[in-house]
This record gives structure tokens, sequence and C-alpha cells, in this order.
């Protein structure tokens, strides 16, 4: 296999990304520490008591949204649905069988689909 110097263009702007955002995060958290240490110093000599902070805030745990499901099986149904519509259509006779081929987005989305009311609460 035969790479190009734009393959290696790309892997180095990659590479680069993602060094740049390890670095970026990094001097964010340094810089929010340093500036507690510095708000803790200065009311240490004016001799404020401050409480303890953490330095990671907690994540909260949210709720999963129960229309997301849906939404994405009837997005993917339909998508799914549609390709085929149109590569029957337009595929010529020899390989007209390929009409067939987003068939598993169509599976997945009307599984997400079923999943959700299979999930639904009686009451809702």
């Amino acid at each position: 296999m035969s790479y190009t110097i734009g393959d290696g263009v790309v892997a180095l702007a990659l590479a680069g990304g993602i060094v740049g955002y390890l670095y970026v995060t990094h001097r964010s958290r340094q810089k929010r520490i340093e500036m507690i240490h510095q708000e803790r110093m200065a009311a240490m000599e004016k001799g404020i008591p401050l409480p303890e902070f953490p330095l990671e805030p907690a994540r909260e745990r949210r709720q999963p949204d129960p229309t997301v499901l849906p939404i994405l099986g009837t997005v993917l149904l339909s998508l799914s649905v549609g390709a085929m519509i149109v590569l029957a259509l337009i595929l010529p006779t020899p390989s007209h069988g390929f009409w067939v081929a987003p068939l598993p987005f169509t599976f997945l989305g009307v599984g997400l689909i079923a999943f959700h009311f299979l999930q639904a609460k009686p009451g809702r």
C-alpha cells in the first residue's frame, strides 16, 4: 500500500490537534488551580476562613432522555428506507441487487423504536 504526502499531513494534523487539545486543557486546569491558590493566600493573609473546594467539580448524573431512542430510530428508519428506494430506482440492472445494502440500518431503526415501546411504562 502506498501512502501519499497528503496522508502524512492528515496524520500529523490529527496528532497535532490531539496534543493541542491536551495542552489547552492542562493549561486551563493549571491556571484554575493557581487562581484558587492566590485567592486562598489572600484570604489567609486577611484572616478570612474559606471552605474547602474540590479541585474538580462533581459531575451530576442526569436522567437519560426518553425521546432519544425513538427519534434516532425514526431517523435511521426513514433514511435507510429512502436510500433503499433511491438505490432500487437508480442502480443499473446488473447491480440491482445492491438496493438492500441499507437494510441493517432499517432493522436498527425498527429495533430502537420497538425497544422504546417495549420499555415504556404502562401508565405512559
